[in-house]
């Protein structure tokens, strides 16, 4: 096992570097100048290209990306073209707030998705199998701005009892305002996870209980309860594990509509608002702190694997 790690983590070396490099090309071929927006219009065309000079723009791509590499890990990813400070204290910050919406989003959708999806599967066709995968269907087709548009008018406007944007009330600095400014973003963006999780839970668990082993754990007279329990659920967990870790990474990159529906300082409205600024440093940042936590993410659920099912042996 311990070799196995080593090997998967050694493997993200190169993967890391191509996302480096596809993250630099995306770049290379946005529109927009980045020295004349920081200039501005009326810059003349002599600053234009001695800034351009000093600050390497000037050079052949590859060696433009050489340096830019060098700086990334050196912790050097340069300065916000708007905000005028250092991208990556600046975005660390940033992804550290959807962290924290995708922790508890991502905690809602399996404290709800796994139960429903288990109970879906040995109460098949039962009305209470075919209320929950209406409320899948619901999850599945719920746009998450008009579900947080209409959290925020119940709970923000109407019941008066929850935050509905910013991470933060001014003058406080607490822990408990932090989460209940959290609750809302974190249910709307909960919803699509958790029905996408309960679904694959269903499946996975359909599959599983009628496996021989299954049926022979029953015949040997163990209780229902200890079948799925001990032979049933922790077998139909690796599909389930898998999804998950794919879930997790998508909610860390912080989903943009809920992140703008709510204005939360996460990673996702950086993005945009890189964007739509041509803050390019910004952009690039995002994009590849994004993209790594993600890689990280699938390494993380790869290595799961062998602990919910002994069977697996990885090979050298």
């Amino acid at each position: 096992m311990t070799r196995y790690v080593v090997q998967r983590v050694l493997s993200l070396i190169p993967v890391l570097i191509g996302v480096t490099l596809l993250v630099f090309l995306i770049m290379q071929l946005a529109p927009g100048d980045p020295v004349k927006i920081m200039l501005g219009p009326r810059a003349s065309e002599e600053a234009v290209n001695q800034l351009r000079r000093d600050m390497g723009l000037d050079q052949p791509m590859h060696i433009q990306y050489l340096r830019w590499l060098g700086g990334v890990l050196r912790g050097d990813w340069g300065r916000s073209i708007q905000l005028k400070r250092e991208v990556l204290p600046y975005l660390a910050g940033r992804f550290q707030n959807s962290a924290y919406l995708m922790v508890l989003a991502l905690s809602a959708a399996c404290l709800v998705g796994v139960p429903a999806g288990i109970v879906s599967a040995i109460r098949q066709y039962s009305l209470g199998d075919r209320v929950a995968m209406v409320l899948v269907l619901v999850g599945f087709s719920t746009p998450v701005f008009w579900l947080g548009i209409i959290l925020q008018i119940v709970f923000g406007l109407m019941l008066g009892i929850l935050p509905v944007s910013g991470i933060q009330s001014p003058g406080q600095t607490g822990t408990l305002d932090l989460i209940l400014h959290l609750i809302l973003p974190s249910a709307t963006l909960a919803t699509g996870p958790m029905a996408i999780i309960a679904r694959m839970t269903r499946s996975s668990m359909l599959e599983v209980i009628r496996q021989d082993y299954i049926r022979t754990a029953r015949a040997k007279g163990l209780r229902e309860r200890l079948v799925i329990s001990r032979h049933g659920v922790r077998n139909a967990l690796i599909p389930v594990v898998t999804v998950i870790g794919l879930q997790a990474g998508y909610l860390l990159g912080g989903d943009i509509l809920v992140e703008m529906v709510f204005s939360y300082p996460g990673i996702g409205l950086a993005m945009v608002t890189g964007i739509l600024a041509r803050d390019f440093p910004i952009v690039q940042g995002a994009i590849l702190m994004v993209a790594s936590s993600y890689v990280l993410v699938n390494l993380i659920t790869d290595l799961a694997y062998a602990y919910i099912d002994p069977r697996i042996h990885y090979g050298t």
